[in-house]
């Protein structure tokens, strides 16, 4: 580490003898490229992780048209504001109902079980489909949550659309109606 160098001054006349101290820096180098290495190291390590979305693909003219979904199987999810969530069942004219992200795991559950309990042996599709639609009024963790909850779920077949003019008049129909608004989280 540190070395003291005590050599004489080369005479007998009983000088002092010189002290020269020299401080060997090589430990604090290493550390200091320890601690650099390390610090490289996790940071490359901890990546952004990214979530793959497959969006629906625009429709041209010659395409053959999509697989008809049985409306039994199919739940809808409308992200609002406030943490809120309205959902119907089925294509036609809904009954809407609004419920909280604590609630949702549930009803999708309850969903899919009763739909897994219906399924024929002819049947092409055979589980739940969800269609997620956020509102202008949803925020990206609502979004980013609901997709969290279909992999939780094991949701296999969902997608992510706009939500349509007609499904806003039914909100605000909804809203107007007098309809309570679930708790915020």
């Amino acid at each position: 580490m540190a070395q003291m160098d005590t050599a004489s001054g080369g005479g007998d006349k009983g000088k002092t003898k010189k002290l020269s101290t020299r401080v060997d820096l090589t430990p604090m180098v290493d550390l200091a490229f320890l601690l650099i290495t390390f610090f490289m190291l996790t940071t490359t390590m901890n990546k952004p992780q990214a979530m793959q979305i497959n969006m629906p693909v625009e429709r041209e003219d010659g395409d053959p048209p999509p697989p008809e979904i049985p409306a039994a199987k199919v739940m809808t999810l409308i992200l609002g504001a406030n943490n809120t969530i309205w959902y119907y069942e089925g294509l036609g004219s809904p009954e809407i109902k609004n419920t909280t992200y604590q609630d949702i795991r549930q009803i999708i559950l309850d969903k899919k079980k009763s739909v897994e309990a219906s399924v024929l042996p002819t049947d092409k599709i055979k589980s739940v489909v969800i269609i997620i639609k956020p509102t202008d009024d949803a925020n990206y963790k609502n979004v980013i949550d609901m997709l969290d909850e279909m992999a939780i779920d094991k949701v296999g077949t969902y997608t992510m659309v706009p939500v349509t003019p007609q499904e806003l008049g039914l909100l605000d129909k909804f809203k107007n109606a007098g309809a309570p608004e679930p708790a915020i989280n």
